[in-house]
């Protein structure tokens, strides 16, 4: 896939996200479920020359701003680890943006680990206005269970040192937070943590992963959607049906108590679908391609869950951002999202909050035994039902422009009237009406209830 595009052959979309991996899968920790890891066996170079160079990261911003015909564009780095290249690389990034702005509005979102977070990450994130997100697995034992580092020491206490970097220097953070078989099985004890520490907007990410049975040690083990050898699913890859549990009961409590004052981005998301606007998360859209990354030596993937050898479009040194973004190569990858959905998603109640999910995750048949059903789609379903009453008071507040908040109070009524119901009193118990008399005297006369 690294023939020259033809230009005239599509158009570029009016705007696209590129993620910057600045030092590509190098990383000063070792998460056991880190899928990014092993694609240091695409650079086998790597442990000489394994950062970005001022030469790719001018290209990359360059290129980049002009690929955007919108007012503002935002710069995404991640790894990796990005922190590992230092504070300077991001002042000259910086720069480099300044320079290429053209008039369009640039800002930075940046996510770490958080362990290398000293004082001067704190001021330079606060005075360039980087928006920081933080990954954090929930509380210490179910946050060590796979972030540890590469002595296999836990992580946690060095990732809540770096939290109060950015509250000491008052940097906007939001939380990133993996969800695997183990934190899985403890919905609100993980939320409830994320709010104890400070988080304002959390990112709930399902890790699903399939490791080949047998490859040779410079093949990449954790296979795509694609592969037809032997595979299954990881043992740390978070269950369909335990990820759709887990979000319900996270729901069930932020539908109660929390909405407006804590942001979980799948309700965003779906609250939008809803009400009827394109998801604004990529793996909800009817089709993608608009969402690629940057390697290290400026390599240009489709998506971060594609960075296989099949999908390198090309380099920034030879080709544009824009011409790889319109390649066909790259608009028949966004559109297959569509076009190979199987017709159990396409008949399904829920396509226009789902439209088939990721494409890294339908890699599992349909109960007519269709190629293509995303591996969390029982989960989905198990979601995307429960919620969809709340769903619909949300959607009709917000037309109506009130608060979407207001479900709260719909809520609670609801849940007064169902324990209301289940609690009807015995015949010979005070009459709730307070009127001092019996049940069965008072008012079970005019429910018709026997005297």
């Amino acid at each position: 896939m690294t023939e020259s595009p033809s230009a005239s052959a599509t158009e570029a979309p009016a705007a696209c996200h590129v993620m910057a991996k600045p030092t590509g899968s190098v990383c000063n920790i070792d998460c056991k479920y880190c899928f990014y890891l092993e694609k240091e066996k695409l650079y086998p170079e790597k442990e000489k020359n394994w950062r970005m160079s001022d030469e790719v990261l001018e290209l990359y911003v360059r290129q980049y701003i002009e690929a955007q015909d919108v007012p503002a564009v935002n710069f995404a780095w991640q790894g990796g680890e990005p922190t590992l290249m230092g504070v300077d690389f991001y002042r000259r990034a910086v720069e480099l943006q300044a320079e290429y702005a053209d008039g369009k509005e640039i800002t930075n979102a940046f996510q770490t680990n958080g362990i290398l977070l000293d004082d001067e990450w704190g001021e330079f994130l606060a005075a360039e206005d980087f928006l920081v997100g933080l990954s954090v697995d929930g509380p210490r034992q179910l946050h060590d269970r796979y972030r540890v580092d590469r002595g296999q020491k836990p992580t946690f206490d060095r990732v809540m040192a770096g939290l109060e970097i950015l509250k000491k220097h008052s940097v906007e953070f939001n939380t990133l937070t993996v969800l695997h078989n183990s934190n899985a099985e403890h919905p609100l004890e993980v939320y409830r943590f994320l709010k104890e520490m400070g988080s304002g907007f959390m990112q709930f990410i399902p890790i699903v992963e399939r490791r080949a049975q047998t490859v040779p040690d410079d093949v990449l083990e954790l296979v795509g959607p694609e592969f037809d050898g032997r595979a299954k699913v990881s043992n740390w890859s978070v269950g369909s049906l335990q990820y759709g549990r887990f979000l319900c009961k996270v729901f069930d409590e932020w539908v109660r108590e929390d909405v407006g004052k804590y942001f979980v981005q799948i309700f965003d998301v779906s609250l939008g679908s809803w009400m009827g606007q394109d998801a604004s998360l990529c793996i909800f859209a009817e089709t993608c391609g608009n969402a690629l990354i940057i390697e290290h030596n400026g390599d240009l993937y489709s998506c971060d869950h594609f960075v296989y050898p099949e999908y390198d479009l090309g380099n920034v040194r030879e080709q544009t951002i824009r011409e790889m973004v319109a390649s066909p190569e790259q608009r028949k990858f966004g559109s297959d999202k569509r076009d190979s959905l199987p017709a159990f998603c396409r008949e399904c109640d829920y396509r226009f909050a789902c439209n088939g999910g990721c494409p890294k995750h339908r890699f599992e048949k349909t109960p007519q035994g269709e190629d293509g059903l995303n591996y969390l789609c029982k989960g989905y379903k198990l979601y995307f039902s429960h919620v969809a009453p709340y769903m619909e008071v949300m959607a009709d507040q917000l037309q109506r422009r009130l608060p979407a908040a207001n479900v709260m109070e719909w809520v609670r009524e609801r849940d007064r009237d169902r324990v209301a119901a289940k609690r009807q009193p015995g015949r010979n118990d005070p009459c709730p009406c307070g009127s001092g008399r019996k049940y069965k005297h008072c008012c079970a006369v005019t429910a018709g209830a026997p005297a």
